[in-house]
């Protein structure tokens, strides 16, 4: 499972041994540095035990230790945002000169 942007893990030892104890990170991006088979750099937010980010961090951790908790499914499932529509009359107002 490779995380996705807006993903939140629970990070433990098993994914790296600096996680001794266990956090909480939501991702803001996954690197694409070479790196060994496995193993990927994410960006992301360290979080609290009520969710709220208490700290950027970038971490180094294998793919097979993290435990995913929440997926960002909402970007899949979003439809696309509808922009209201322009009074044009007011535009054309303020080109045309009356007079």
């Amino acid at each position: 499972m490779l995380p996705r942007s807006g993903d939140v893990l629970h990070v433990t030892r098993t994914a790296s041994v600096q996680f001794a104890e266990p956090i909480y990170f939501r991702v803001i991006r996954v690197h694409d540095w070479p790196t060994y088979h496995g193993w990927v750099w994410l960006d992301g937010y360290e979080l609290d035990a009520s969710g709220d980010a208490v700290e950027r961090r970038s971490i180094f951790v294998q793919l097979s230790g993290l435990r995913q908790l929440y997926a960002n499914s909402a970007r899949r499932n979003r439809l696309p945002a509808q922009r209201p529509m322009r009074n044009n009359s007011t535009a054309l107002a303020q080109r045309v000169r009356v007079g």
